[in-house]
This record gives C-alpha cells, sequence and structure tokens, in this order.
C-alpha cells in the first residue's frame, strides 16, 4: 500500500466524521439518515475506502449518545458493508445495497436488544434501512454515477 492509499482513506475518515457530526440530529437514532453513509459507495472506486469508512464511523460513533455498544456494532455494520459494497463494484447500482442491509439488520438488533427501545425490532430494522436507502441511494448512487465521470481524481 503506498501513501496515496493512507491519504485517501484519511480523508474519507475525515469527510465521513465531518458530515455526520456537521448533521448530528438526523445521524443518531432509530429514525435516522445519516447523510455520511452516502460515502459507501465510494468502495467501488478505491479499496482505500474499506479503512476511510470505517474510521470516520468509528470516531463518528466514538462521540454518539450511544456509548460502547455503538462503537463496536455500528462500526462493525460499515465495515462489513464497505467491504460488500467492494465486492459488488462490478454492479454499480447494486454498490449502495450492503449499507442498506447491514446497518438495517444490526443497528436495528443492537437498539432493540441492546439499548431496549420499545419499537417492534422489525419496525425499527425497517426505519434503519430506510435511512440508509434514502442516504445511499436517493444521494450515495447519484454521487457514484457522477463520480464515474470524474473517477480521474481517484487514479
Amino acid at each position: 500500500m503506498n501513501t496515496k492509499y493512507y491519504v485517501q482513506a484519511a480523508i474519507i475518515a475525515a469527510v465521513y466524521a465531518a458530515l455526520t457530526m456537521l448533521l448530528a440530529p438526523f445521524s443518531y437514532g432509530f429514525m435516522q439518515i445519516r447523510v455520511s453513509e452516502a460515502l459507501t459507495i465510494l468502495p467501488f472506486f478505491t479499496p482505500a475506502a474499506i479503512p476511510g469508512l470505517f474510521i470516520g464511523c468509528l470516531v463518528s460513533n466514538l462521540l454518539s449518545p450511544y456509548g460502547l455498544l455503538d462503537v463496536v456494532c455500528g462500526s462493525a455494520a460499515t465495515l462489513l458493508a464497505a467491504v460488500l459494497s467492494y465486492k459488488l463494484r462490478g454492479t454499480p447500482w447494486l454498490v449502495p445495497l450492503p449499507p442498506v442491509i447491514a446497518n438495517g439488520v444490526i443497528i436495528g438488533l443492537m437498539l432493540h436488544y441492546g439499548y431496549g427501545v420499545p419499537v417492534n425490532l422489525f419496525a425499527i430494522m425497517g426505519w434503519i434501512a430506510l435511512g440508509e436507502l434514502i442516504a445511499c441511494y436517493l444521494i450515495g448512487y447519484p454521487l457514484l454515477r457522477y463520480l464515474q465521470k470524474h473517477k480521474r481524481i481517484f487514479q
């Protein structure tokens, strides 16, 4: 791995964390739209996005109101989603799907069982997945299409 890889990862981590903190009221809870999750399309362009997204999410969750469980579960969900998005890069329209599923399931389970949110488990998973769907497909997928035309920034 070269310097460019680490610089890309660091920039992605910083932008993810900054967006999450800037939009904090919308970034946490079971009715959330974490706009920074739109960046989960970046593994399509560079494998440096995998550690970048993980570290950005880790930093964001260290500052979240949900504590250690969110740091572990939320960061793991983003890492899993980033790896799976990277593996799906041959099919661009599927790249945003892993964050929707991983966060819907993992964060839904965390909120329901870990924090005892008194809402039906499937409803919580649905709300989380819906927020991810908005971030990843309504914001992230158009971003992916735009960056495809300007992909030289990743080279």
